[in-house]
């Protein structure tokens, strides 16, 4: 067996040892944000949830006018919140695909977590008005102006629930588009709460009962978006991604043949999808193969799903005189 060949056996060793060690654990948690899972274009979705959404606030604007209904109105300026946040993760999809620049050598991948975050916050700044406006109808309860807000919040359940089933499918892998399915879906349920609750009060004049309600909802709101601003805020600070252990990376990495020390290992996301990795490696004087990062990257990628793998090799000997080998250095 040759010096390559050797280098290359012991390292499909390892990797059938990692099948039997450690890939059953790592797989409980692919589905949190393996980007290979989510759909590579949500361009149509964004287009369509942006048009009837658009029609939808123009339509119900209009409506409250007619009707004499300020709190159609006030809906309609909330459902445009649904616009702009459609709009806004859009941008970030559009803006991540970008590519690197002199000035930007990771391109705008980060604007997927910006867009994530933005949302999130949009959500809970949005549900505090709504608790806001709740505390004040249960202390000053208002007539439900009948079946006009029944019927335009029977269509907000269509459309914003429409809108919510474009994004399902890629809100499991991606923090942007579960941003945008989050608000979307929300919307449908409050505005199933405002049917539910409207047609009972008809019947009833129990008016307590829209502001009792619509607390219940926000604070529904609240902890389904506290991950979400939880999640995104873990990204925009670096934090390694969910799916991924730190710590079976770096028992990955020391398992490479000829690697005796590491140092300087730092995960962190380079988008909601998108995964970065450097590492200074540590070596004997025995291997020095390029082919061994090549296939280390591979692994890295199929394994941790790390897409952006980058190494720096030093000597044994040489090691310790690095100023970035010492633990808390950056």
């Amino acid at each position: 067996m040759t010096h390559m060949e050797s280098e290359i056996h012991a390292l499909h060793i390892f990797k059938e040892n990692q099948h039997c060690s450690h890939d059953h654990s790592h797989d409980e948690h692919h589905h949190e944000g393996h980007h290979h899972h989510v759909p590579t274009e949500f361009g149509k979705a964004f287009a369509t949830g942006i048009i009837i959404n658009l029609v939808y606030v123009g339509t119900e604007a209009l409506w409250g006018v007619w009707a004499d209904s300020l709190s159609l109105i006030a809906d309609a300026g909330h459902n445009l919140s649904d616009v702009l946040a459609l709009a806004c993760a859009w941008i970030a999809a559009i803006l991540s695909k970008r590519r690197p620049s002199v000035y930007f050598t990771y391109g705008l991948r980060r604007s997927s977590i910006l867009a994530s975050l933005i949302n999130a916050v949009a959500l809970l700044v949005v549900t505090g008005g709504i608790i806001w406006e709740a505390i004040s109808r249960l202390l000053h309860p208002v007539p439900v102006e009948g079946w006009t807000i029944i019927i335009v919040a029977a269509i907000g359940v269509l459309v914003n629930g429409f809108t919510a089933m474009l994004f399902m499918s890629g809100s499991k892998g991606d923090l942007n588009i579960k941003g945008a399915f989050l608000h979307m879906a929300y919307d449908a349920l409050l505005s199933l709460a405002v049917v539910v609750t409207g047609i009972i009060i008809i019947f009833t004049d129990l008016y307590w009962l829209d502001p009792i309600v619509s607390l219940i909802v926000a604070f529904t709101i609240i902890l389904g978006t506290w991950s979400l601003l939880r999640d995104s805020l873990n990204l925009a600070l670096d934090r390694v991604p969910q799916m991924i252990d730190p710590k079976a990376v770096e028992q990955f990495l020391r398992s490479l043949p000829g690697i005796v020390d590491l140092h300087d290992l730092h995960i962190w996301p380079m988008s909601t999808t998108e995964t970065a990795l450097t590492v200074h490696l540590v070596r004997n004087q025995v291997y020095s193969s390029d082919e061994l990062l090549h296939q280390a990257a591979k692994e890295l990628k199929e394994h941790f799903k790390i897409d952006h793998a980058t190494f720096q090799l030093e000597w044994d000997k040489e090691a310790q005189s690095c100023m970035l080998a010492h633990i808390g250095s950056v």
